[in-house]
């Protein structure tokens, strides 16, 4: 299983609240108390974004956050990388190091492998399919390309 820190979590479910809402400015302490997680980890999580243009932000009384980017553009790995600031570790990787037991344990190669394979799927995965269904995604491509046939 794979483990998602907080920060990455509020990320997505500010995302996909903002997504929701026909894009019309969604406030950091609406999104807050929609889902009852903290005012000040939310708004450093949208400011990043912001400053990486995932979302835009509009200041004063009236303001808020609305997409900037096409979550079918932002894949889950560029989200972690920008949120966390490094990518996740291998699942040898603890936060002192590689296990204790990485010179001789027998299944270091099987959970290398699994892990390039999680990362390949991960760096291929968009917002846009993890937060809606990969049928979101194939009914949105279906739409679009009988809009650029018209």
């Amino acid at each position: 299983m794979i483990k998602i820190n907080k920060k990455v979590e509020y990320a997505l479910m500010s995302l996909k609240y903002i997504a929701n809402n026909d894009n019309k400015l969604i406030s950091a302490r609406e999104i807050c108390e929609k889902f009852s997680i903290p005012f000040d980890t939310t708004a450093k999580v949208l400011q990043i974004m912001n400053n990486h243009e995932i979302v835009n932000s509009v200041k004063g009384i009236k303001g808020g956050y609305s997409l900037k980017r096409d979550l079918q553009k932002v894949t889950y790995m560029e989200l972690v990388r920008l949120i966390e600031g490094k990518s996740p570790k291998s699942f040898c990787q603890t936060s002192k190091g590689v296990c204790d037991l990485y010179n001789t344990c027998n299944i270091v190669t099987p959970l290398e492998q699994l892990n390039s394979r999680i990362n390949y799927f991960l760096e291929d995965l968009t917002l846009q399919e993890l937060l809606f269904g990969p049928e979101f995604c194939q009914t949105n491509e279906s739409n679009s390309s009988l809009m650029e046939e018209a």
